[in-house]
């Protein structure tokens, strides 16, 4: 009878105890268990560009450093080149000459640059200066256009082959039988600048690119035509052969300061950009 009591009283004791632990593993019978903190995974936090496709103002003023990608993929200071006097390769702008410094800092572009003024070519499209600036904007360098650094490649590509076309002339139907001509009409100069970041293979007019990529504007690259005219606008800066709203008003195609109104366009943009 006491071994039997004994026996109860031991497996009283033994379920008690289990029924303990196991309040405690579930965090249950009015005890407060407090889980390990669970690590938190770091992560990339990656703002939203939206590059605008109007401005206020035509003002390309820059302040600020400015890079070259070699051929060798080195990313290093942009030194503009001398011209024949000596001194640093210029941009009209209304009679005051603006250079870049050895250290690879620009200065400041007042709003009255005529851009590209002086680049020639008679034969076609002509490399420049791969040029890169800190941040998401593209800006006006030496004549040219500087890719944002923030960019994707194909933004940046997309902007440095926009930049061969500057000096050339407009010519209707330019750049439609081929994309190397002596000159480029609006879609012609569009269609260029799009087959050399490879989204394009083969040129289009105006009327075409009212159907081209997606519809609305797109975070780096937005597309405007219509049947009679068509131009883009590249990470904040207006690749054009009108010289609507540029204080240039030169014409041919070039990088131009973004207008205050897109209106009367039909609005497209690249699939992912």
């Amino acid at each position: 009878m006491w071994i039997r009591s004994c026996g109860a009283l031991l497996c009283s004791v033994t379920v008690a105890a289990i029924g303990a632990t196991s309040a405690l593993a579930n965090g249950t019978g009015g005890v407060s268990v407090v889980e390990p903190a669970k690590p938190v995974s770091a992560t990339t936090t990656t703002p939203t560009v939206h590059a605008p496709v109007t401005a206020k103002t035509p003002n390309v003023a820059y302040k600020g450093p400015v890079y070259e990608k070699t051929a060798t993929g080195e990313v290093v200071p942009f030194v503009a080149p001398s011209d024949t006097t000596g001194t640093a390769a210029s941009v009209s702008t209304g009679g005051a000459a603006t250079s870049e410094a050895a250290s690879g800092v620009a200065t400041s572009i007042p709003s009255e640059l005529t851009v590209g003024d002086g680049m020639t070519s008679a034969t076609g499209p002509t490399p420049r200066p791969e040029l890169l600036v800190p941040g998401n904007t593209a800006r006006f360098v030496d004549g040219l256009a500087a890719a944002p650094e923030g960019a994707p490649a194909v933004v940046q590509e997309m902007i440095w082959a926009g930049n061969e076309l500057i000096g050339l002339p407009y010519i209707y139907g330019g750049g439609h039988g081929s994309f190397v001509s002596p000159g480029y009409d609006c879609s012609g100069t569009v269609s260029f600048a799009l087959h050399g970041a490879n989204l394009l293979a083969a040129p289009e007019d105006s009327g075409e690119m009212e159907a081209l990529g997606a519809h609305g504007d797109g975070r780096w690259v937005t597309i405007f035509a219509n049947g009679g005219h068509a131009y883009m606008t590249v990470a904040g800066l207006r690749l054009d052969t009108s010289p609507a709203e540029d204080p240039s008003n030169l014409e041919g195609p070039r990088w131009r300061p973004l207008r205050q109104t897109n209106a009367g366009f039909v609005v497209r943009h690249p699939l992912g950009l």
